[in-house]
């Protein structure tokens, strides 16, 4: 049974879909109310996130919403922790049209787009504040735009997955060298992976429903994800400690068929785009509001917190050249984007 939260962590996450929250663990996948009039068109929507995640159910709410506001005309069925398959399967299903939206992290797009993962370069954000200034404006713009170049279009604005924590099984993550020589899951990302091998771990791509067993059974020695995923998964079950490194923020892209959003009409397209942007502004305040009270939960569960000082790891990619590959590999256009947003790094 998953851990409860706070209850004033709960009143935050659950906000007006209590109900939704309370039975979301068993009733996967969780599909949208219909209107009584016939549907003319029936979509399926997947992600990766447990069904208590406010991405999901706020996405739940914008899809219920666009129900009623096209008079039954366009139902969405919501399939969430990768029901559908695995991410880079679902990436390939939206584009195949298998899936009409799969909303996706950036990290992972980035097999596909790699200016994807630009936000998420190792230490790049400090807060909330410069991520949507960033990702509402020309950082984002431009992401968006190679995004489309690739043949996938994103719908709504980019939502919140959140600071990313490291938590380990044996020892704390108290400065870069403690990474050496740790298992540590990472999703299937390649600046992930280069991100802590700079650091010396021993990163292991794997999707996010295998996490738990791969702890479970020595496979990996520690994770790391958003506090919210962190506790969603349970994966406080096999950990010990948690270090507040936030390493990395990245965004959930609503990304949909380009052949199906081409076959509806202006005005459908108008009410899912407006409905998905709802959600996502909602989703962002939602974890912005969790974070802080996630971290007594984390420690009501038994694990250990540990903060660092992010300056001591930033200083570590410095020197072992993780800047000054992946401004290589983004190339000049793309990097100067990311440095006017975030500040300089190389």
């Amino acid at each position: 049974m998953l851990l409860a939260l706070s209850s004033e962590t709960q009143d935050i996450a659950m906000l007006s879909g209590r109900r939704r929250f309370l039975a979301s663990a068993a009733a996967v996948p969780l599909v949208s109310i219909r209107s009584a009039k016939a549907a003319v068109s029936n979509f399926r929507l997947a992600h990766d996130l447990p069904a208590t995640h406010p991405l999901h159910l706020r996405v739940l709410e914008a899809c219920d919403r666009i129900a009623q506001r096209t008079n039954g005309q366009v139902v969405i069925t919501v399939y969430p922790f990768s029901a559908l398959g695995s991410d880079l399967a679902s990436l390939d299903m939206v584009r195949a049209g298998q899936i009409d939206f799969f909303s996706l992290p950036g990290l992972i797009l980035a097999s596909l787009v790699p200016a994807a993962s630009l936000n998420a370069v190792g230490f790049a954000f400090s807060s909330y504040q410069t991520v949507w200034e960033s990702m509402d404006g020309a950082l984002g713009t431009y992401i968006r735009g190679e995004i489309e170049k690739a043949g996938v279009v994103t719908v709504g604005r980019c939502m919140n997955n959140g600071f990313r924590q490291a938590t380990t099984q044996t020892k704390p993550i108290l400065k870069p060298a403690d990474f050496v020589g740790v298992k540590l899951r990472v999703p299937p990302s390649p600046l992930s992976t280069s991100l802590f091998k700079s650091l010396g771990a021993v990163p292991i791509a794997l999707n996010l429903d295998l996490v738990h067993k791969a702890l479970e059974d020595g496979t990996v020695d520690g994770q790391e994800t958003p506090l919210a995923l962190m506790m969603g998964s349970k994966l406080y079950e096999v950990q010990t400690y948690c270090s507040l490194t936030n390493h990395m923020w990245d965004g959930y892209w609503m990304l949909a068929n380009p052949a199906m959003w081409r076959g509806l009409t202006p005005a459908i397209r108008d009410i899912v785009a407006e409905e998905f942007d709802v959600a996502a502004l909602a989703e962002r305040s939602d974890l912005a509001k969790l974070d802080p009270n996630l971290r007594g939960d984390v420690a009501m569960a038994g694990l250990t917190i540990n903060p660092v000082e992010t300056a001591l790891f930033q200083q570590a990619l410095q020197r072992a050249g993780f800047y000054k590959e992946w401004k290589s590999k983004f190339g000049d256009v793309a990097w100067r984007k990311l440095e006017d947003a975030a500040g300089g790094l190389s």
